[in-house]
C-alpha cells in the first residue's frame, strides 16, 4: 500500500497533459503560418511552385503531387494534397486500401474511428454517381505532449498535498500503509481522487489535441478517372464563424 501511495504522488508530479499548442504537420513542416512561408518551406523540400496554377508539384509518398495551400485569415489552416496520376477503378481501391494500412502502421497516427478498406466487388463509379457516396476515411496526428508546463501547475495547484504526501511516507509505517486509518485514510482518498481527476483531464486535452491534428483522404473522379485527394488540416487556423 505504501508503494501504492508513492506511486499516486509520482502521478501529482509526472502525469503529462496541457500540451503547448501543437498544430499538424506535413513532412514536418507545421501547417500554420502565411502562406508566402509555407510555400518556401515547401520549396524546400524540393516541391516547384507553379505561381500562374498557385500550385505546388513534386513526390510525395511515391506519388507525384499537386499541392494547395489553404489560408484563413491569412494563416495556413489547410495543405490539400491531390494524386497527379488518375487510376481506374481496381487500382484506386488499391491505392486507397494501401493508405488506409500505412496510416494504421503509422505510431505518429491514431484513428478514433472504424477505416474500413475497400472490398474487391465494391462497385466505386455506381455508388458514387447513383448513391452519391464520399469515400473518405480520417486519422489524427497524436500530440507531442510537453510535461514542463503541467508538471509546474501540478506543484503549484497541489503544492500542500504534495508536501503532505512526503511528510506521511516518513511518518507512517508500512504497517499503517497496510491498513491506513483515520488522516492516513482520508487523505489517501483524497489524493487517488486528485489522481483520476488528473489522468481525465490529461485524456481530454490530448483528445482536444488530436482533434485539431486532422488528416483525412478521400477518392475523386475526373473523366473517368480516379484521384486520392489529402488534407492536412490545423484546426486552431479553421474559420470558426466568429466572422459571422
Amino acid at each position: 500500500m505504501k508503494r501504492l501511495f508513492t506511486l499516486v504522488a509520482l502521478c501529482l508530479l509526472s502525469i503529462v497533459a496541457f500540451a503547448q499548442k501543437d498544430v499538424t504537420k506535413f513532412l514536418g513542416i507545421p501547417v500554420d503560418g502565411t502562406k508566402t512561408q509555407m510555400i518556401q518551406k515547401l520549396k524546400a523540400k524540393g516541391f516547384v511552385y507553379n505561381q500562374q496554377k498557385d500550385i505546388l508539384k513534386g513526390e510525395f509518398n511515391g506519388e507525384q503531387v499537386e499541392i494547395s495551400v489553404q489560408t484563413q485569415g491569412n494563416k495556413v489552416w489547410r495543405l490539400a494534397v491531390s494524386d497527379v496520376k488518375g487510376r481506374d477503378e481496381g487500382q484506386i481501391k488499391i491505392r486507397y486500401n494501401k493508405l488506409i494500412n500505412q496510416f494504421k502502421n503509422n505510431e505518429n497516427y491514431m484513428a478514433i474511428s472504424e477505416n474500413e478498406e475497400l472490398s474487391e466487388d465494391e462497385d466505386i463509379r455506381y455508388k458514387m454517381i447513383v448513391d452519391n457516396k464520399q469515400y473518405q476515411t480520417a486519422f489524427y496526428q497524436k500530440p507531442n505532449i510537453d510535461s514542463t508546463q503541467y508538471r509546474q501547475i501540478l506543484q503549484t495547484k497541489y503544492a500542500n498535498e504534495i508536501k503532505r504526501i512526503e511528510e506521511y511516507k516518513v511518518k507512517f509505517s508500512e504497517e499503517e500503509f497496510e491498513n491506513p486509518q483515520g488522516e492516513l485514510k482520508e487523505n489517501m482518498e483524497k489524493i487517488s481522487e486528485w489522481a483520476l481527476e488528473i489522468a481525465q483531464i490529461e485524456m481530454k486535452e490530448i483528445l482536444n489535441n488530436a482533434y485539431k491534428k486532422l488528416v483525412w483522404f478521400t477518392i475523386g473522379d475526373m473523366y473517368g478517372k480516379y484521384y486520392i485527394k489529402m488534407f492536412y488540416e490545423n484546426g486552431y487556423n479553421e474559420a470558426d464563424g466568429s466572422d459571422l
